[in-house]
């Protein structure tokens, strides 16, 4: 039993080496928002996974807990990241769509009272998708409805 306690520790100390996490690229560019309450909403909803100023938590850089955010904020970033509305990469709706149906924020994301601010209410889901209806209807979006 106590080699197997030493060897688990071992390996997760092992882990804490590999230096795989969430970074914050110094691009700020943001899109032109259609009031400063969408972005408000879209900073408490979306930052942490579709920008690059993500907060993360000290906690959230253990591993392997920081592979798996660092993963999910870089899959975030790669299909919309509000930080390089220059570098965007195409049709934008689905942001809309996945704010309606509830799927975004994940449900996870705001689990045991984290990140509070991004638990949006029914009212705020409207608002929020209103918002960034306005937003990007410059850009291609196909909301679809």
């Amino acid at each position: 039993m106590r080699t197997a306690l030493i060897l688990v520790a071992a390996v997760f100390g092992a882990m804490q080496v590999v230096p795989y996490r969430v970074s914050n690229p110094a691009d700020r560019h943001e899109p032109p928002w259609d009031s400063a309450a969408t972005r408000r909403l879209v900073v408490a909803a979306c930052y942490d996974c579709h920008s690059n100023q993500a907060h993360v938590y000290p906690w959230e850089r253990v591993a392997p807990l920081s592979w798996w955010i660092t993963n999910h904020v870089d899959d975030g970033r790669k299909g919309i990241n509000f930080s390089q509305w220059d570098l965007r990469p195409g049709p934008m709706g689905d942001a809309i769509e996945t704010v309606k149906d509830k799927t975004m924020p994940p449900s996870y994301y705001t689990w045991f009272g984290l990140h509070g601010d991004a638990k949006l209410t029914a009212a705020q889901r409207q608002e929020l998708a209103g918002g960034l209806r306005t937003t990007l209807a410059g850009w291609n979006c196909g909301d679809g409805g």
